[in-house]
């Protein structure tokens, strides 16, 4: 839950633009309701008790009239005895002697009269009306605090209006137009014509979102394969660099043998980013001079990772832009060349996006797929985006297995995707253990 809740404060510009648009959606035509205003009045009923013996006293009356007997109990009536006895008045005594372990209950409520005059016999004359005031009473006031407690909540009838308004909020969060009429449909479904609230709104996306993203929830596979070898690409400025180090730490501190071979012979400054993690995480980083092939390089890399038994490989690559045909085919390159070595490498090929790309993340996967057979995906920079949604596009849309989203640059800062967290922490909900 740790993670949840860094996840759900940096998710916060996705979340509260969604919220900011069901609050508005929700207030223009909605009402405000009370909140469970129908259970409001049936909890407090039960508690006093008090209006419980007001239904049977009229019945049992007629029949108790010669165990009135019983009366001289309480301490103030035994001089009362004769004046209510010719009286047809008495039926009020009852009260006590169906059950007198109710009577405890019925002083309760009359002391608050007696108490103060306890000596004037003539004033339990007219406990009748007295037995009945304090029951409404009780039961008004009950009532009257039950509901001072309580919140109201804007409710709107759920519509085609408001789930084309739904849509458009969801198409403005990125979440793509198939993925957004998908959606509202499915929370449609058996509720038209219902009352929601912005909080059942919530819930409902954050379920929809969940069942979108259960498939593609997967842990990167590892294989008995040695050494496993996992190619990282992504655009310009996706974060594959600082992801490679980052799941290189991890590896390493599960007990793995990791190697990370600095595929981006183009950047020094990549090369020294890996160096800084690798020294961090106590993993070897393999370089080449700037300008060297970088398939020549994963080649070496795969050779020495070999002869030294490493469990994983990690081959960092250039960034490239998905319509740059020159760059791709640099890349096919590096897969031929290393399957040269392992007809089977590279064993996962993980595309790093950036959140904040938006819907052209969807045209990244579709490039990145044609060329090295992309397996898996990681989403990086979810804190800086208001386009969180985009995941939900891609996992829709592609299936592909999503291993890890990142919030920051701290090394714990990447964890294994949950859906059910990302729901939640993409429309703002908590998750309760």
């Amino acid at each position: 839950m740790a993670f949840f809740s860094k996840l759900k404060d940096r998710l916060f510009k996705s979340s509260s633009k969604l919220e900011e648009g069901l609050d508005a959606i929700v207030g223009d035509g909605g009402q405000e309701e009370p909140v469970a205003a129908a259970p409001a009045p049936d909890v407090p009923q039960p508690e006093p008790e008090a209006p419980e013996p007001d239904i049977p006293q009229p019945e049992p009356a007629p029949e108790p009239e010669p165990e009135i007997v019983p009366e001289p109990v309480i301490v103030p009536e035994p001089e009362i005895v004769p004046e209510p006895a010719p009286e047809p008045v008495p039926e009020p005594s009852p009260v006590p002697a169906p059950i007198p372990e109710t009577e405890p209950d019925v002083p309760q409520e009359a002391p608050v009269m007696p108490e103060p005059t306890p000596a004037p016999a003539p004033i339990e004359v007219p406990l009748p009306p007295q037995a009945s005031a304090p029951d409404q009473r009780g039961g008004l006031l009950g009532r009257l605090f039950g509901r001072g407690q309580q919140k109201t909540v804007v409710r709107r009838v759920l519509d085609d209006d408001m789930l084309e308004q739904l849509e458009e909020l969801l198409i403005s969060a990125d979440m793509g137009v198939d993925t957004a009429l998908r959606v509202t449909a499915n929370m449609a479904e058996g509720r038209l014509g219902r009352k929601l609230s912005v909080d059942e709104i919530k819930q409902l996306l954050a379920q929809e979102i969940t069942r979108v993203m259960e498939p593609v929830a997967k842990p990167l596979p590892l294989y008995p394969k040695k050494p496993q070898v996992v190619l990282v690409v992504g655009v310009n400025g996706s974060g594959k660099t600082t992801t490679i180090g980052k799941l290189a730490s991890q590896f390493r501190a599960a007990g793995k043998n990791v190697v990370i071979a600095a595929g981006d012979t183009f950047r020094a400054a990549a090369v020294e980013q890996l160096q800084v993690w690798g020294d961090r995480a106590g993993v070897p980083v393999l370089t080449a001079p700037q300008g060297t092939d970088p398939a020549s390089l994963a080649f070496d890399a795969m050779t020495r990772a070999q002869e030294e038994g490493a469990d994983l490989l990690m081959i960092d690559t250039a960034g490239r832009l998905q319509n740059r045909a020159d760059l791709m085919e640099e890349l096919a390159k590096i897969v031929r060349v290393i399957r040269k070595k392992d007809e089977t490498a590279p064993h996962n090929t993980l595309l790093v996006l950036d959140a904040t790309t938006g819907q052209n993340a969807l045209s990244q996967v579709e490039i990145f797929r044609k060329i090295s057979d992309v397996s898996g995906l990681v989403m990086t920079k979810l804190d800086g985006t208001a386009k969180g949604g985009v995941l939900v596009a891609l996992a829709d849309k592609f299936g592909l297995p999503i291993h890890a989203i990142g919030v920051g640059e701290q090394i714990d800062d990447l964890a294994p995707f949950d859906p059910e967290e990302f729901a939640a922490a993409l429309t703002g909900l908590d998750v309760s253990a």
